[in-house]
């Protein structure tokens, strides 16, 4: 099995916080920073306000699936933190989803076919 490209140290999530630019919308906020590499990895941040651990559970795995199938439509090379606001932990599949594209193309990192 594969291993899904997360961020997982304290170190690496601040740095992006600190460098990185971030965009707001709806129930998610992003940060994107580059990584250098020639992948984009995924941060999820889900506190405690939007509801219990079956909650943000539910969350980080909808985030997880939203970024596995778009992300050939990204820009390669960034670091993505998505960042739950309090409205997140009752949107469903299709508004996080619209969220996170929206997001995306605020940053200007995604690609449209042509």
């Amino acid at each position: 099995m594969k291993k899904f490209p997360s961020i997982k140290k304290n170190s690496e999530y601040r740095s992006i916080y600190s460098k990185g630019n971030s965009k707001a919308c709806g129930s998610l906020v992003m940060y994107i920073d580059d990584n250098g590499t020639d992948g984009n990895r995924l941060g999820i941040s889900a506190g405690k306000k939007i509801g219990n651990s079956v909650v943000r559970h539910t969350f980080s795995r909808r985030i997880r699936e939203i970024f596995r199938l778009n992300n050939y439509r990204t820009v390669q090379g960034k670091d993505i933190i998505v960042v739950a606001r309090r409205s997140a932990g009752e949107a469903g599949y299709d508004k996080l989803e619209k969220d996170y594209l929206k997001l995306l193309k605020d940053h200007n990192i995604l690609v449209t076919a042509s």
